[in-house]
């Protein structure tokens, strides 16, 4: 049954709500173990889901899973270190609301239903809000609230984008179930003009969840705000489940021929965010905050390539994979900064290469990689965007995302020396022990190898899922 494996999660994410410390931490890391066979188990055999109506097994859907239970299981191992080193208040609240989004996250990757999506992705606002006030600090509050806010905002407006999609199918008169591949299916009899509609107010929601520019006021809080293991899941997972539902609904669209459309949209977001982000990562004081506005950069160049098509959407499924893995050791890797240093601010830091030296490997490692160095994957999956829009005439769009990301890496590349060579007097008390670097090392490892090693139902699934909304390049 498909559905057991939101559903677990589920169930052991409100039992950790009621029992104490020295049982929540290893419900944290069994449940992650659990989750990550049972996706295997679901790749391998892809059962029919129980409730067909709603649930499907896409390549899009199966791909972010993997990814999802991956980052968890190893994030949970980190996590467990993590809150044996720091102080959180209620911590059962903290692990509870842990499982409790890996089961909506979960949900999301396997919603096919149009309304169902819409329910699991607002769910993850409700599941993962917690976590962000964990220190329930004065600027905690204000980023939660932010965070709520502007994303029910946005959500608001993509149920008002799946409304109007359903009165595309009333107007062109299609009686079919209200699902994306049924909807793919008969695209071409629903009304393009409801339907361009509702594409554009759903881009604009789940946007604001995805964190494209100008949508995106609420991640820097957020992220830098929440305790790392959570920052990592809202930027290497929650900003892929609020893609899938773009990447869906823009299968529609090129299924009815309106790919043009949804196409040169996707692109402007892509390059408004890219642009917004360089413009604040040049003057960033705050390391969270800082790789909070490269999710940005990241999140703008995968809508970027989406929107070229061809080579261009599978250089941003390339992004995708690579961006969670790196991005989640990133701000793994943070923590062990914050708990070694006291403080989030760049200025505070320093000399990470000799007083952190597993640490140093770990962040220098994940900002060569995140800043698209070869031979790590964003670099493949950059020039893969790149290639594509040439080839798709996109002089200017490519122009500029090619000069952003040249800016990007410099601002980028001038905070990591900060953190990594200059001068400190910062007295380290932390003991850099192996479950608080090695989840890093392995996110890397993971990422390293598949640039140059991809198995083939893995390769397969990647095509798959490019194919499905571009036809093939």
């Amino acid at each position: 049954m498909v559905e057991i494996v939101f559903l677990a999660p589920f169930v052991t994410g409100v039992i950790a709500f009621f029992v104490p410390r020295s049982l929540g931490r290893p419900l944290l890391v069994l449940t992650g173990a659990l989750h990550l066979l049972l996706s295997i188990l679901l790749w391998i055999r892809q059962p029919e889901p129980l409730f067909k109506a709603y649930f499907a097994v896409t390549p899009e859907g199966m791909l972010s899973l993997l990814v999802i239970s991956l980052l968890f299981f190893l994030i949970s191992i980190y996590t467990v270190a993590y809150l044996q080193e720091s102080d959180i208040k209620a911590e059962n609240i903290f692990t509870g609301s842990m499982l409790l989004f890996l089961s909506t996250m979960t949900m999301v990757t396997l919603s096919d239903h149009i309304m169902v999506m819409w329910i699991a992705i607002e769910a993850t606002t409700l599941a993962s809000a917690p976590l962000i006030y964990t220190h329930r600090t004065g600027a905690s509050l204000e980023a939660t609230w932010k965070y709520v806010l502007i994303c029910s905002v946005g959500i608001a407006l993509a149920l008002l984008g799946s409304v109007l999609i359903t009165i595309s199918m009333d107007v062109g008169q299609v009686d079919a179930p209200v699902s994306f591949s049924a909807l793919t299916s008969v695209a071409t009899q629903l009304d393009p003009l409801w339907l361009k509609a509702g594409f554009a107010f759903i881009l604009v929601g789940y946007g604001t969840k995805m964190g494209l520019a100008p949508m995106h006021t609420w991640l820097p809080d957020a992220h830098s705000e929440a305790p790392s293991p959570a920052s990592a899941l809202l930027s290497g997972v929650l900003l892929n489940c609020a893609y899938l539902g773009i990447f869906k609904t823009n299968k529609i669209m090129q299924a009815a021929g309106l790919g043009d459309f949804s196409g040169m949209i996707l692109m402007g977001f892509g390059l408004v965010s890219i642009l917004a982000a360089g413009t604040f990562i040049l003057k960033q004081t705050e390391y969270k905050r800082l790789l909070a506005y490269s999710s940005i950069e990241n999140m703008g160049i995968i809508a970027f390539g989406t929107g070229v098509g061809g080579l261009g959407a599978y250089g941003a499924m390339l992004c995708l994979i690579h961006h969670s893995l790196i991005k989640s050791s990133l701000f793994l890797t943070s923590g062990n900064i914050l708990l070694g240093y006291g403080s989030r601010l760049i200025d505070k830091t320093g000399n990470l290469v000799n007083l952190m030296p597993k640490t140093f490997v770990a962040f220098f490692s994940g900002f060569a990689a995140i800043s698209g160095l070869p031979p790590f994957g964003i670099f493949i999956g950059e020039l893969f965007v790149v290639m594509g829009a040439f080839k798709a005439g996109h002089y200017a769009g490519a122009t500029v995302l090619v000069v952003s990301l040249c800016v990007i890496f410099a601002g980028f590349a001038n905070q990591a020396m900060k953190i990594s060579f200059n001068s400190s007097e910062a007295a380290i008390s932390l003991k850099e022990r192996a479950s608080l670097v090695l989840p890093q090392y392995v996110l890397l490892a993971t990422s390293l190898i598949l640039c140059f090693w991809i198995p083939d139902t893995l390769y397969r699934t990647i095509m798959n899922a490019v194919t499905s909304v571009t036809g093939g390049f």
